[in-house]
């Protein structure tokens, strides 16, 4: 399956509220990095998303650069946590029921706190 590429005009129709100013910006922050191509830069689905959400910041809590920076990051921590936790959860449900009970147990232990010494 291809993934489709969006030009730089494209872009700026298809995400709300983005001139080609703040378009520049994010690329030279490294907010988004698009594909390179002998017409220009292309932008794949996830750019667009994360063009969507930069804008929402941007315009919604007034983020600098360097703060969006910031955000952007800890958002690709949680999405990398997140495919993490689904891998382990699929993990899990192939495991027998009786191993996935005992884990459940020790999970509900260990975020209580009990010990097993």
């Amino acid at each position: 399956m291809t993934q489709r590429h969006y030009t730089l005009t494209e872009t700026l129709s298809v995400v709300e509220d983005l001139d080609a100013d703040q378009l520049q910006r994010y690329i030279r922050a490294g907010v988004v990095v698009p594909v390179q191509s002998s017409t220009g830069p292309l932008f794949r689905e996830l750019d667009l998303a994360r063009l969507s959400l930069v804008v929402d910041l941007t315009e919604g809590y007034h983020l600098d650069e360097e703060a969006l920076g910031l955000v952007m990051s800890l958002v690709d921590q949680l999405h990398g946590l997140r495919g993490d936790m689904r891998a382990m959860l699929d993990a899990v449900a192939r495991e027998p029921a009786e191993t996935r009970i005992r884990l459940k147990t020790v999970i509900r232990e260990v975020r209580i706190g009990v010990r097993q010494d």
